[in-house]
């Protein structure tokens, strides 16, 4: 268990968090989320003990084993893969040395010899390197390399070594930061599943919204200067977040409105004899209504809207025999595609098959060895690399200098302006390309993009460093833009809201399918992208209860299922009845309100309306309190059920 005690971070006179008292338990998956910026990664720090906090304490069991995975950390490109995986179990790791010191070197005690059998044999350790590799395998490290130096893997290959590691250990308590970076869809569904079997504490920071619904149970929120937890996963927490503020904001317009109502009165009667006495009783109310101070929110959404200067031709994009190997591996072999205007075309697949390869040689980054790319007639194309490096290589312009070089014949205001819709403003404007975060890069970047007004998007991994509101705004963006779209990405919500066909690179070559995430999915009829996709459930669903049934003798049955999703279609429906209940009596709530606030109202009103008004306001909050109350006994009904069912 990690418990925090009125926790607080500040850096200067700025706050990020404060007053954070949280108890994470045992058998949870906490997902941690909030803007780029907010202190997610700090929190998280605190918590494995690499950071100080400003006040407050977090603390855990002493004998809790802590598997901690850094954005900042790196691993010895000497070492080998499977040595740097295995080294996470670090008890075992030091007993396996000292014996094969001994055996194999003749070195130390051959006396412990013994000792170091017997407590190998009682730790596993005798199943490490099994377990190291099944591990690495998961993450889409193949077999063939796991006893290779760590330099013969690319960037991202090298991180999941460090994730293997850190998965290896068997901790009590897991902390990761943004483990699905660098991972493929594949190596995300492995992990997905490894941490639903986990069953210590888990806290993760992840901007992957599917990833998200699919692994938490609790959702932690860094807002409004402090964080709040919130039961249910990703999709739960933001329905909940924004039921709850409107409920703060419907009851700080209740309490307003009582003070109008009360103040109104006061003025009318407060210098007629017989009522002064009611007025001032009137006055002392009001000083003891206490209007709660809403804080503003760290979200901040940008605003990509795309408009191409004119449109393509009906065919943009035409790819033929393209090939392209390094050194001994092929990685693009006799590869065509077309596309058309107005597609959005989703290039998926594992690592390391050539999806950014294709992309650069689309974009005349990269020569194809064999093969040609080209754009057809009008073709306007707006491209957004992996590596930001790519478009921003000098590190020393400003922000501000880099989009005006882009558009120099503009004037300021529109190059502020476009720098205030990707969140520059004020000095942000000002500041240097080689000092930018990740998110702010991935953001000026796709302010180019939009200034260039292309009709054709080539966008290669373009949900990395932004954070979720960000995604969701591109996502909009992008369903409104009528031009073309060809992207990569490893995001399930994202390849689920926009593409409209989906191209999977394969080890045997391409499959072209026209249709969207979910009917491409159902068409393939297997699980291996996402098993939780709702087609795709619903095609194999007979499928798996037999592999059920026949894998345990316990196993839930057929008919226990069906009752069980009988009862939460039951339990959705009527969820869904209250929250309409609950939508229309605050709709009323803020029409009585309303008429409260108008000028002259209780001058004008008969004392009969306002009584009955003021009843009817009454019975309005009693029933909200209540299909509230029932709403949240259904969301925690709905909760378990669906832990069942996992």
């Amino acid at each position: 268990m990690i418990a925090t005690a009125r926790l607080a971070k500040a850096y200067g006179g700025r706050t990020l968090f404060e007053d954070v008292s949280l108890k994470l338990v045992e058998g949870s998956r906490y997902g941690l989320v909030g803007a780029n910026g907010s202190g997610k990664t700090t929190f998280l720090k605190i918590l494995a003990g690499d950071e100080p906090a400003t006040d407050g304490s977090a603390t855990m069991p002493p004998r809790d084993r802590v598997g901690v995975l850094r954005q900042d950390h790196f691993l010895d490109d000497a070492q080998i893969i499977l040595s740097l995986a295995m080294m996470g179990d670090e008890v075992v790791w030091r007993m396996l040395q000292e014996r094969s010191r001994i055996i194999d070197h003749g070195e130390g005690d051959p006396a412990r010899l013994a000792d170091l059998e017997e407590a190998l044999g009682l730790a596993g350790g005798y199943t490490l390197e099994a377990r190291a590799s099944g591990i690495l395998e998961g993450l889409g490290i193949p077999l063939a390399v796991h006893r290779m130096p760590l330099s013969t893997l690319s960037g991202g290959f090298k991180l999941r070594v460090l994730l293997a590691q850190v998965l290896v250990g068997g901790p009590d308590v897991l902390l990761l930061d943004e483990p699905t970076n660098h991972l493929d869809i594949l190596s995300i569904r492995w992990l997905e599943k490894f941490l639903m079997g986990y069953r210590g504490v888990a806290l993760v920071i992840s901007h992957d919204q599917r990833f998200l619904d699919n692994v938490a149970t609790h959702i932690l929120d860094v807002d409004y200067d402090t964080i709040t937890q919130y039961v249910g996963n990703y999709a739960a927490f933001v329905e909940n977040k924004r039921l709850t503020r409107e409920r703060k904001e419907t009851e700080i317009a209740q309490a307003e409105a009582e003070i109008a109502h009360k103040r109104a009165y006061v003025e009318r009667f407060r210098y007629k004899a017989s009522k002064a006495r009611q007025a001032q009783s009137r006055l002392k109310q009001i000083e003891k209504i206490e209007v709660e101070d809403l804080k503003t929110s760290s979200r901040r959404t940008p605003l990509f809207r795309f408009e191409p200067e004119r449109p393509s031709g009906r065919d943009v994009l035409t790819v033929e025999h393209v090939s392209k190997s390094y050194g001994t591996k092929e990685v693009l072999r006799d590869v065509s595609l077309t596309a058309r205007r107005g597609e959005k075309v989703g290039i998926i697949g594992a690592n390391g098959l050539g999806k950014s390869t294709l992309l650069k040689i689309v974009m005349a980054r990269l020569d194809a060895d064999a093969g040609s790319a080209k754009f057809g007639h009008e073709a306007r194309v707006g491209y957004f690399p992996q590596d930001h490096h790519e478009v921003l290589p000098d590190p020393s312009v400003t922000a501000l200098d880099y989009l005006w070089n882009t558009c120099p014949s503009e004037a300021t205001t529109y190059v502020r302006g476009q720098l205030g819709r990707m969140l520059f403003s004020g000095e942000s404007v000002e500041k240097r390309v080689g000092m930018l975060s990740g998110g702010e890069a991935a953001r000026l970047v796709f302010a180019r993009v939009i200034v260039e007004k292309p009709n054709v998007l080539v966008l290669d991994e373009p949900t990395n460093h932004l954070d979720l509101e960000a995604i969701d705004a591109l996502v909009e963006g992008l369903l409104a833009f009528d031009g073309t779209v060809l992207f990569v990405s490893h995001d399930r919500y994202f390849v689920s809201r926009l593409a409209t066909r989906i191209v999977e690179v394969t080890a045997n070559g391409l499959r072209d399918f026209p249709g969207t995430y979910a009917e491409y999915l159902a068409a393939l009829g297997d699980d291996h992208l996402d098993a939780d996709t709702v087609v795709l459930k619903a095609k194999t669903a007979n499928a798996v209860e037999r592999r059920e049934e026949g894998a345990s003798a316990n196993a839930v049955s057929r008919e226990e299922q069906r009752k069980r999703r009988s009862r939460v279609n039951s339990l959705t429906n009527r969820r869904d009845k209250l929250l309409a209940s609950i939508e229309t009596a605050e709709t009323r709530k803020k029409e009585i309100l309303g008429l409260y606030a108008e000028a002259g109202f209780f001058e004008r009103t008969a004392k009969a309306d306002v009584e009955r008004l003021e009843k009817e306001s009454t019975d309005l909050d009693g029933s909200i309190e209540a299909w509230l109350a029932e709403w949240e006994q259904l969301e925690a009904e709905l909760t378990d059920l669906q832990k069942e069912s996992s």
